[in-house]
C-alpha cells in the first residue's frame, strides 16, 4: 500500500491505474513508472486533435521585477475550475519567468535560429565519421534549443521531468487534453 502511495504521488495517476502497473512489474516502483509514463504519452496522443475550449491563465511575479503569464488550455470549463489545474498553470508561469523560453516547441524555432545553429554544428562534426555526422548533429541541436524551448525545459521544481512531461502527466489525470497555449514574459531589468 505504501508503494502505491508513492507511485501515486510521483505520477498524479489513478490509484486504479497505479495499482494495475505495480501489479504488472511485481511491485517494482521504477519499472511501474515507466509503464504508467509510456501509457500517459499513448493517451495523450489519442486525445491531440480534440478542442481546446477551456482554460485557466497562470501568472507568476518575482521580487516585482520578473512576472510570466501563461495559457493553460483544456477541452473543458470542468476540468479549468479543478484547484489543480490553474495550479498546474502558476507552476508553468513560474518556469517561464525563471527560465526565460524563447519558444514554446521545437516547432516554434525560427527558421534562421535554427539554420545559424545548423551551420555552426555542421562544422564541429564535419571530422566525425559520417554515418555518426547526423545523429550527433541532431544531438548538439536538441541540446542547444532544450533550455530555449519550454516544452523540452526540466521543470524547475523536480528535475526529472519536462514541461512536457507535466502536461502529458496532466492529460492523463484529468482525462483529457492539456496544452500550453500561450506565455509571455515581462522583466523590468532590460
Amino acid at each position: 500500500m505504501d508503494t502505491l502511495k508513492v507511485l501515486r504521488d510521483k505520477t498524479g495517476v489513478s490509484i486504479m491505474q497505479c495499482k494495475k502497473a505495480l501489479e504488472e512489474t511485481d511491485g517494482d516502483l521504477e519499472k511501474a513508472e515507466v509503464i504508467l509514463r509510456k501509457k500517459s504519452g499513448a493517451a495523450a496522443d489519442k486525445k491531440s486533435d480534440r478542442d481546446l475550449a477551456a482554460g485557466a491563465i497562470g501568472t507568476y511575479v518575482h521580487d516585482g521585477e520578473i512576472g510570466s503569464m501563461v495559457l493553460l488550455s483544456c477541452e473543458t470549463d470542468f476540468v479549468a475550475r479543478n484547484p489543480e489545474f490553474p495550479a498546474l498553470a502558476r507552476e508553468i508561469a513560474m518556469q517561464i519567468a525563471a527560465s526565460n523560453p524563447t519558444y514554446l516547441n521545437d516547432s516554434d524555432i525560427a527558421p534562421e535560429a535554427l539554420a545559424a545553429a545548423t551551420a555552426v554544428f555542421e562544422e564541429e562534426v564535419k571530422d566525425k565519421p559520417e554515418e555518426m555526422r547526423a545523429k550527433i548533429l541532431d544531438g548538439k541541436l536538441a541540446s542547444y534549443f532544450a533550455s530555449q524551448v519550454l516544452m523540452n525545459q526540466a521543470f524547475i521544481k523536480d528535475e526529472s521531468k519536462t514541461v512536457r512531461d507535466l502536461i502529458t502527466e496532466a492529460s492523463q489525470k484529468f482525462g483529457e487534453r492539456v496544452e500550453v497555449t500561450r506565455f509571455v514574459r515581462f522583466s523590468a531589468r532590460g
